[in-house]
């Protein structure tokens, strides 16, 4: 298991496979000069 993130740590560089077979980038991929993700498991 990874270590968790802490207060004022840098989130890591992620690649993330969208829905429809588009790619998203994180965190360089968000534009915008504040930041949330939130990752959802959804329903199994």
């Amino acid at each position: 298991m990874a270590e968790k993130l802490g207060i004022g740590d840098a989130f890591p560089g992620l690649q993330l496979d969208l829905v429809g077979g588009q790619g998203l980038s994180l965190p360089d991929g968000l534009d915008a000069k504040y930041k949330v993700i939130l990752f959802y498991r959804g329903h199994w």
